[in-house]
């Protein structure tokens, strides 16, 4: 039996095709695709129909690898980058580009829900979060004030996952987790928040698809996809999920101390949790899973788009940055790097820029800047994972996924700053192996703790505990990385 996975995520779109037998990825594809170039500063768009292109594309490349053997796909899952607004009209033509969860032209629209609802601490004790620029509902307000023509077309909305779902199978639905991500769900109830609704307007309840399980099968492939790609009308749809959510599946993170940290443009934290963890500062976003459990996860907006700014300055391969890297000790000479490039969510500074501090005659050189900049996107996450400590929640492993955990430095950088073990995954992605992985579960091939146990392959090899020396370095670093950035903000320069 095969099940197919994808992830659409903000930079590309990744297919693989999992043998459940075996275990074996036996194929995978992927394809790019762009962000909106020209538009105005903090606004990231994309068009909707290049995320489905690219879809067919991948999966029909992934089918072709397979032959004959496309006869045995019994499942799709889709995984999908978190919180993008899709706003399709009466004839379910997308109206606009997607506005993406990196998008951070909404902090008006921020502030209005916060003075309407007794602030942060309001918002959070509503629905279990903060209303953030990043999340969906501020991005249906700005539509209803900046381009109220459109809002007016606008008769159903969904996240990019959904969307896709949607035109897997021509059926309309949320699950919990990606949900959750939107900022009007009760986490706690897993009941939409009508009040938030109605603050946006009236007739955003009558927008919004039927909600539920994540452990429910969304639908089955429409016909003529299934004829087109030479798949049985049978092949069911999961429900799907964020790609968060999915990548906790394709992780193995389903509780007993395990923690995921994603090293890609952005950056996340995340772990399984039987009940909300909901944090009253805000700072840990209280998201449901989609397994129906939750997922406490932090987020911050610059990782590896921090090491590959600071790369191409000086022309680098990822060979040689990483040599560069290596060859400055741990703590960069004493230079901070604030790595806020593209404004940052935790902490929450939608504006916020980048910072070189602590230059010395020593320490101006590009190997340590390099360094720098792998320590500060690091302790970004650091500081996530001090808040989990917080609400008591203590990993004893983190896995590591996304494009920075291939680097050996990082990942020994990881373990310092994190001060727990970590090891990187010897399978696909996560988010594309967990979206295969809900297809077997929906298919009822076994429970999510089976699945993994056979499934999700840890790369021993890469493997990386804490130097008892670095601990307390790193410790002092993310205090003063984190008095640094509150002293800029205060002072309106950050």
């Amino acid at each position: 039996m095969l099940y197919l996975g994808t992830d659409s995520g903000t930079q590309s779109t990744k297919a693989i095709v999992l043998d459940l037998e075996s275990g074996v990825i036996v194929a995978q594809a992927s394809q790019a695709h762009d962000l909106i170039p020209g538009l105005p500063p903090g606004h990231l768009e994309q068009y909707p129909e290049d995320w489905f292109a690219a879809l067919k594309t991948t999966v029909g490349e992934c089918l072709a690898r397979l032959g004959d053997r496309r006869r045995e796909v019994r499942g799709f899952g889709v995984s999908g980058q978190q919180h993008g607004l899709v706003v399709l009209d009466g004839s379910d033509a997308v109206v606009r580009p997607a506005k993406l969860w990196c998008d951070t032209s909404t902090s008006a629209q921020c502030e209005q829900f916060a003075a309407a609802f007794g602030g942060q601490a309001g918002l959070i004790a509503k629905t279990g979060n903060a209303i953030l620029p990043g999340y969906t509902i501020p991005k249906l307000l700005w539509l209803k004030q900046n381009e109220p023509d459109s809002f007016r077309r606008v008769r159903s909305f969904l996240l990019p996952h959904d969307y896709l779902n949607f035109r897997l199978t021509g059926v309309k639905r949320m699950e919990y987790g990606d949900a959750s991500g939107t900022g009007i769900l009760n986490v706690r109830t897993r009941e939409w928040d009508r009040d938030l609704l109605g603050f946006v307007d009236p007739s955003v309840e009558a927008m919004l698809p039927p909600l539920g399980s994540s452990n429910e099968i969304h639908g089955t492939l429409l016909p003529e996809l299934a004829a087109e790609w030479g798949l049985s009308p049978d092949v069911i749809v999961s429900a799907g999920g964020g790609d968060n959510m999915m990548g906790a599946i394709g992780t193995g993170n389903l509780g007993g101390g395990v923690v995921t940290a994603s090293f890609g443009t952005s950056g996340t934290l995340y772990a399984c949790s039987e009940q909300p963890i909901v944090d009253p500062k805000g700072e840990v976003a209280a998201f449901c899973d989609s397994t129906d459990r939750w997922l406490p996860l932090v987020c911050t907006m610059n990782v590896t788009v921090v090491t590959e700014q600071v790369r191409s300055w000086f022309g680098w391969d990822l060979a040689e940055l990483e040599r560069q890297v290596a060859s400055v000790p741990a703590g960069a000479g004493g230079v901070a790097f604030l790595p806020y490039l593209n404004g940052e969510r935790t902490p929450n500074l939608p504006q916020g820029t980048g910072v070189i501090h602590g230059l010395g005659s020593t320490s101006a050189s590009p190997a340590h800047l390099v360094r720098a900049a792998m320590e500060g996107a690091t302790l970004g996450l650091g500081y996530g994972l001090r808040r989990f400590a917080e609400l008591g929640l203590s990993p004893s492993e983190i896995r590591l996924t996304g494009g920075g955990s291939k680097s050996a430095v990082w990942r020994q950088i990881s373990a310092d700053v994190f001060g727990v073990p970590v090891v990187a995954l010897a399978t696909a992605e996560g988010a594309g192996l967990g979206g295969a992985i809900q297809a077997a579960h929906a298919d009822g091939q076994g429970s999510y703790a089976d699945l993994s146990r056979r499934l999700v392959a840890l790369d021993d090899s890469t493997r990386c505990s804490p130097q008892p020396d670095r601990g307390e370095l790193y410790r002092e670093k993310l205090d003063r990385q984190t008095a640094l950035t509150s002293l800029l903000r205060d002072a309106g320069w950050l």
